[in-house]
């Protein structure tokens, strides 16, 4: 099984020109970014505790 070392640099090297042109977040950025990320959870909550009640409770009351 051969091991490829030139694929492994070209990868490595691909990465490092990426972290390259990165820069740290604005505080302000960070802000919005984690306000938009903690209200997409809270949908995704809301919308799997809804399910979680019409499954659990529209059944009983059916009867």
């Amino acid at each position: 099984m051969a091991f490829n070392t030139g694929k492994v640099s070209d990868t490595i090297n691909e990465y490092i020109r990426v972290l390259k042109l990165a820069r740290k977040p604005t505080r302000e950025e960070f802000l919005m970014i984690s306000k938009i990320a903690g209200a997409g959870m809270l949908l995704i909550g809301l919308i799997g505790f809804i399910i979680y009640l019409l499954i659990t409770v529209l059944p009983k009351n059916l009867y």
